[in-house]
């Protein structure tokens, strides 16, 4: 089974048309050129690929408690909840 970090990547570069290897761990969604359309459609795939719910305003995203500033909090926020939601 592939990691958490690999999988996001691949459903990452898949909404921004990217190589995952092109994927910078540091960049965020929007340097990736993945808009607010985007970003919803990777959470739910993200969700789904996991089996969590992520708490995430759409709307709002500052407001919600999932960091979705970067690559890498996007990963960490899916490790933490999938220790929540699984452990």
């Amino acid at each position: 089974m592939t990691n958490v970090r690999d999988r996001v990547i691949r459903i990452i570069a898949e909404q921004a048309v990217l190589e995952p290897s092109d994927i910078r761990p540091e960049a965020t969604l929007d340097e990736l050129g993945i808009d607010s359309l985007g970003v919803v459609e990777s959470i739910f795939a993200i969700e789904e690929a996991f089996d969590i719910s992520v708490p995430f305003n759409a709307n709002e995203p500052q407001a919600s408690d999932f960091d979705i500033s970067s690559v890498d909090t996007i990963v960490a926020g899916i490790e933490r909840l999938i220790a929540e939601q699984h452990g």
